[in-house]
């Protein structure tokens, strides 16, 4: 039989967590090879017996029991955890202190200083995404250079240097210290917002939607606002934006596996949980008096979940939050957006107006969605060959078979008059990789 890839990458990053925890950052190897040893042995074990009644718990006990066996084998031949030395040195203490890290909460707080561990501020912002992907999703180096639109040799060896960063740490990040929690926090928080929108809008070549790594930036944000000094007003801001932007996935693909943009979205496929969870943390979120990238996102989320139609939203509240978030952290990409609104609410003439006046502008010449928003509007103002030009410049950019098609679709819309609405909400409020 074959493990459930879900199965696969929570318990992963579960275990190489608390092993981690127990052998020492330096021996972060010695722990993934205890965890797939375990995976390997479901494999063989679980092919003739069936798979047990509770999965996770065989497969936690499994590398537990690993665990023990390298202990008492290779207790004198190598260094683990500082902290932990004394007692796993002698045999009465070390099964009670192995236990003791594999209960419960000592796995989450694990996955937790895991977490905080791979946004070490010696690492790029890239490379930290990358370890929590490959680390605490049990992602492979495939994956993730699919993910990111790289090579399989250059996503290797970016883990392998940012694995060795962390190796001369000695030691996993401590959650207790309230000061470096509360610095290496931002770090963290840029680390999920990125990985979940590789999945929701990202450059991979095989989807333009990967509901996986959106699901796993959730699943680790949970963890962050179950934590007392994690679960401060910009976590909760960061978790409802998750929400509300994943409430529209069963909607982003329309059932011929084509994109949908925001305004041709069945909007009765929304997930009408996500969004009151979303609006439940959106109200968490102002507690304080901080004012973050994400209390706007997420605003302007839940603006777009209010309306039953696109017609009805409320583009002025819209543009003026993307006002606010060009002053937090401006990028020619929520320009771009803010113009999008800008156009929604004023016309087609001045949404042009507003994209030409964009900074930067000529970052965004790799961004197939620019010229795909310059065609629309070409196209509503009744300029049919200049927006064809456009069309065909964005399919040029596309990134995968998606989007690919979404933009054919598009320049073929140029052979017929079109009075149609531009497809608000295409565009992600995301933020342009650095050059």
């Amino acid at each position: 039989m074959q493990l459930d890839e879900h199965l696969f990458r929570r318990e992963a990053g579960r275990m190489v967590a608390t092993l981690t925890r127990i052998f020492g950052v330096q021996n972060l190897t010695l722990a993934e090879d205890v965890v797939q040893d375990a995976f390997c042995r479901a494999l063989e074990v679980w092919k003739f017996r069936g798979a047990p009644e509770n999965p996770s718990a065989w497969l936690m006990a499994t590398a537990k029991n690993r665990a023990l066996d390298i202990l008492r084998r290779e207790r004198t031949a190598l260094t683990f955890a500082p902290e932990l030395t004394r007692w796993l040195e002698s045999e009465w203490t070390l099964r009670p202190t192995v236990e003791e890290f594999f209960a419960p909460n000592a796995i989450k707080d694990d996955q937790l200083r895991m977490m905080f561990s791979c946004c070490h501020p010696r690492l790029p912002e890239e490379a930290q995404v990358a370890l929590v992907l490959h680390i605490l999703c049990g992602f492979s180096v495939d994956e993730i250079a699919g993910a990111f639109v790289s090579k399989h040799a250059a996503i290797e060896k970016r883990i392998t240097r940012s694995k060795k960063v962390l190796a001369g740490s000695n030691r996993l990040f401590e959650i207790a210290d309230e000061a470096d929690f509360s610095a290496r926090l931002p770090a963290v928080h840029r680390a999920l917002y990125l990985l979940f929108n590789e999945g929701y809008h990202g450059a991979s070549a095989e989807s333009a939607v990967r509901v996986e790594l959106c699901q796993e930036a959730m699943r680790l944000a949970t963890l962050l606002f179950d934590h007392p000094l994690a679960a401060t007003p910009a976590t909760f801001a960061l978790s409802a934006m998750m929400c509300l932007h994943a409430a529209r996935l069963p909607a982003r693909l329309d059932a011929s596996g084509n994109l949908s943009a925001l305004a041709d979205q069945d909007r009765s496929r929304w997930n009408a949980k996500l969004i009151a969870e979303g609006r439940k943390l959106l109200g968490q979120s102002a507690s304080g008096i901080e004012l973050s990238e994400y209390h706007v996102e997420a605003a302007i989320a839940a603006i777009h979940a209010e309306a039953a139609r696109v017609e009805e939203t409320d583009w002025g509240q819209i543009i003026a939050l993307y006002d606010t978030l060009m002053r937090l952290r401006p990028s020619p990409v929520v320009a771009l957006n803010r113009a999008i609104a800008i156009a929604q609410r004023d016309g087609p003439e001045r949404g042009l107006a507003e994209i030409r006046a964009i900074a930067d502008v000529e970052r965004l010449n790799a961004y197939p969605f620019y010229f795909a928003a310059l065609g629309e509007l070409e196209l509503r103002s009744g300029h049919r060959e200049i927006a064809r030009a456009h069309f065909r410049a964005a399919t040029k950019q596309a990134r995968n078979a998606m989007e690919r098609r979404f933009l054919e679709q598009r320049t073929d819309a140029c052979e017929v008059q079109s009075s149609a609405g531009v497809p608000a909400g295409i565009l992600r409020p995301r933020r342009l990789r650095q050059p």
